[in-house]
């Protein structure tokens, strides 16, 4: 293995002293090269927004979004997932994040499980993963064997494979159906990938779980509209929320929320529209979710 072809294994001329550098200085150097990923990111916009439209659209018809990463990847994978549901009230098997290691790995480093590339295949039946289902490999240097035995098994069946990583030209990138290459350049320590790769990694997988969901009417305007209120401040939340959307007081908002079981979709147009709850989710119902679709529906 030649680390040195590899973009991310690169050392970075920049950082070179920053060992023997004053603190202050280390760290408005790190700052300088963290803000060099979101242009990276951003020369990615159509490879990511082409994954955004194929995974609400499979979502849409009963599929599943699949993070699959090893390390930092498959921890940003699994962050990714575990919020949809309290974000966008999606159900916990929505949107689903797979580690090398297992379980374990979340919280204690098991390097050598990303070296099983038959693994990451097994990992995708353990959960039946079919063609329905959209797989995300996420891969820092492109060339991890897990998570490419696991592109190999989905694209075997037919499903929708998208590639993330940081090295053009891997393998990851070869094999998948939509690759996302952000190039953010080498890292502040040589091969650390947790850093600017990882930085990359996670504003994408931000940007494919929203858009999907903003896809999916789970976002009114920019307005978080399918928040679970599970908690004092998302409650509280959830009153803003209608109160900005149906342009009412919070009282009027708290009434109505409590008349629909504090769903603040079904408020806001109850609301706008004039309905009792019951009307208001028929009407959601029809419009697949989109609030404005459901409002127009009734004027």
């Amino acid at each position: 293995m030649d680390l040195q072809a590899i973009k991310t294994e690169q050392r970075n001329s920049r950082t070179m002293q920053i060992d023997s550098l004053p603190t202050v200085d280390m760290i408005r150097l790190i700052n300088e090269e963290d803000a060099k990923v979101a242009a990276a990111v951003g020369k990615e916009t159509v490879h990511i927004a082409q994954a955004v439209d194929v995974i609400a659209q499979q979502l849409k018809q009963g599929g599943r979004l699949v993070y699959i990463g090893c390390g930092t990847s498959g921890r940003l994978g699994i962050l990714d997932a575990v919020e949809c549901p309290p974000t966008f009230s999606t159900d916990e098997s929505m949107v689903v994040g797979l580690i090398a290691g297992g379980h374990d790995a979340i919280f204690r480093a098991k390097e050598g499980a990303e070296d099983d590339e038959q693994q990451g295949a097994e990992d995708l039946k353990g959960i039946d993963f079919s063609k329905k289902d959209v797989l995300v490999g996420i891969a820092a240097s492109g060339r991890t064997p897990y998570v490419i035995g696991a592109m190999k098994y989905a694209s075997s069946l037919g499903a929708h494979v998208v590639g993330l990583c940081c090295n053009p030209g891997s393998q990851v990138e070869q094999l998948a159906e939509i690759p996302i290459t952000p190039v953010p350049g080498p890292e502040v320590i040589t091969g650390s990938t947790r850093l600017k790769s990882g930085t990359a990694q996670k504003m994408v997988l931000n940007m494919l779980s929203t858009g999907a969901m903003i896809k999916l009417g789970k976002v009114y305007g920019n307005l978080m509209v399918d928040v679970k209120p599970t908690n004092q401040k998302l409650m509280e939340r959830c009153k803003d929320i209608v109160c900005t959307a149906a342009g009412v007081d919070k009282e009027t908002a708290e009434k109505t929320l409590e008349q629909c079981g504090y769903r603040a979709k079904t408020a806001i147009v109850m609301l706008n529209a004039w309905v009792s709850a019951e009307e208001a989710d028929a009407l959601l119902e029809k419009s697949g979710g989109r609030i404005a679709d459901a409002i127009r529906e009734r004027k």
